[in-house]
């Protein structure tokens, strides 16, 4: 399955970076529209061969629908390039971008939420900076009223600790 994995991922890149700039689209692309195409039904009769795991029938009869939509978007897509050139296939684009981006989602679905360990840590460095945070904004706002520097001051270094807390996840 790691091969079926990786040569879907790098199909949709493919088929997304063509999906997402239209000038791209043009009667030189149909060669390569016909090879995503091809993947997309290798991709689909791949997945036909494969018993799901228990509970994810639904999740995978979705990724094989998906694929199967994908692939007919696709070549609607170069029949209107090689018939009508670059103007005919700008009404399906929506369509086709739609398409492709349920194939992600049926696939992001089927994999499950994500049981990374660095979600968890995120999740409390950053209720940490958000108090620190607050609290640097009520301290500084109240040592501004009542004229008390020390308080304002400590404020700004709440809120300056609050930033330094604060770490973004890695992707």
């Amino acid at each position: 399955m790691a091969g079926f994995w990786s040569g879907l991922a790098s199909t949709l890149r493919g088929l997304e970076a063509l999906a997402a700039d239209s000038r791209r689209l043009d009667e030189d692309s149909v060669d390569a529209l016909r090879l995503f195409q091809y993947r997309l039904h290798w991709a689909s009769e791949a997945l036909a061969g494969v018993v799901p795991p228990a509970g994810t029938r639904e999740l995978h009869d979705e990724l094989a629908d998906a694929l199967v939509g994908a692939r007919e978007w696709t070549g609607d897509i170069a029949a209107a390039l090689e018939r009508y050139g670059r103007g005919g296939a700008d009404e399906l684009l929506l369509g086709w971008r739609g398409a492709l981006f349920r194939v992600r989602l049926a696939r992001m679905r089927l994999a499950g939420p994500s049981t990374d360990a660095s979600a968890e840590t995120f999740s409390r460095s950053a209720a940490l900076a958000t108090a620190f945070t607050v609290l640097g904004v009520a301290a500084f706002t109240a040592g501004a009223m009542i004229v008390a520097w020390p308080l304002w001051a400590a404020g700004l270094a709440l809120v300056a600790g609050g930033t330094l807390l604060y770490r973004t996840p890695r992707v």
